[in-house]
Formats: structure tokens, sequence, C-alpha cells
């Protein structure tokens, strides 16, 4: 007489929901996982979702923070610390390369994304402000002349991907900074500045980002770090 296979518990049935949207990057990193939400969704008590919450977070693809909850974690922290680097550098160069060459109309398309940016801001969607940050950032480099250059920078906003978004769900008080850091690029951009100093400005805005993320996931290292 065979025992018939016993049907998985309700906190394994939340752990492999959970688990299955995660690397469908349906929850991408840095999503909020609300356990309420997802205990309605599932239909079941609160009690499994957070048995599967701590399974997760075990296998370290869910970080659980005090008074800010469950997150999805940030995927190879290493490959984003070094896209971010490479691309501090890469579009600091094609932006000022770019700089000359922006139209009146560039810069009011780009300060019209930036008040965009600026409205998400009261009711903050991570998602939405990284699309319109992207944009931001393409019609500043758009025009540079050299098309090597262009397509790295374009090949690191691809490979940093689903890990852009998670920059400013873990640290959103960075996306106030941001556009008002923008704003002063714009600024250089439109006085003529002298390239050298618009490379610089798009470098640190690019390097704060990693900074602000760093601060928030790895104090004690940044303690050690030179100033960018």
């Amino acid at each position: 007489m065979t025992t018939p296979a016993q049907s998985p518990s309700k906190s394994q049935q939340a752990y492999h929901w959970i688990k299955q949207r995660i690397a469908a990057q349906e929850f991408t990193p840095g999503y909020r996982l609300v356990l309420g939400s997802i205990a309605r969704e599932l239909d079941m008590s609160v009690v499994p979702v957070r048995e599967a919450i701590r399974q997760l977070e075990a296998e370290g693809l869910v970080t659980f923070e005090r008074n800010v909850g469950a997150r999805v974690s940030m995927v190879d922290d290493t490959a984003y610390r070094f896209s971010m680097q490479a691309l501090s550098l890469l579009e600091g160069a094609a932006t000022a390369l770019s700089a000359r060459a922006l139209t009146a109309d560039d810069v009011r398309r780009a300060r019209e994304v930036n008040a965009l940016m600026v409205e998400t801001l009261e009711h903050f969607d991570p998602r939405a402000f990284t699309a319109l940050n992207q944009e931001f950032h393409a019609i500043l480099f758009a025009r540079c002349a050299n098309p090597r250059l262009l397509e790295l920078v374009q090949a690191e906003w691809a490979r940093l991907g689903h890990l852009r978004d998670s920059t400013f769900s873990f640290v959103p008080g960075r996306a106030a900074e941001s556009v008002r850091e923008h704003e002063g690029i714009l600024v250089l951009i439109e006085s003529g500045a002298p390239l050298s100093d618009i490379e610089q400005a798009s470098r640190r805005h690019r390097s704060a980002t990693l900074d602000a993320y760093l601060i928030h996931e790895h104090p004690h290292e940044v303690l050690g770090l030179p100033a960018s």
C-alpha cells in the first residue's frame, strides 16, 4: 500500500510562488514584499508567508530590515558596483563630447523630463523614476560623435538592467538629490562651461548614486573609501 504524496504546506506554496516571481524578474531587486498583500493574493494568513520570507532570506534572495520590511535582494553586488563605476567614466565622457552639439530644444526636453521626475517624488515609483532618469541622460549623451563610446554606454545601461531599479528602491532619498544634480549639469551645458567641468559633474552624479547605495548596504566598507 503506497502512501499518497503530501501536498506542499502553505509556507512552501508561498515560498515557491515568491521565488518563481523573483526568478522571472517580476519581483525585481529592491522590490518590497508586503506580507499582507501576498497573503491575500494566495488566500492564506500572513504566518506561512512570513515563514516563506524567512526561508528566502536564509537563501539570500530576500533581505529583511527593521522598520523597512522585506525586499528582494540585490543581485550580483560586485557586478553592480563595477558597472556603475564604468558607467560613471563612460557616460561622463559621452555627455561632455555631446554637450557642444546639444540644441536648445534638446536642453528643453531634458529639463521637461527632469520636471516629470520631480513630479514622481511625491508618490515615489522607483521603476517610473528610473525610466525617466535613463531618458534624461540619453538626451544628454545622444549627440556624442564617437559611436563606439555610445555603444559602450548603452551596453552598460543594458547590463545594469534590473539592478538599476533597485538603487532608488533601496535609497529613495537619493532621487531628490539626483534631480537637483541634473539641473546643475544642464546649467553647465547651457553656460558653455569647459567640457572637463561637464564631464566631472556627470561623473560625480553617477558616482553619488553608487555611494548612496554603498552607504546604505555596506556602511562599514564606505568608511575606508577615499572621497570620489
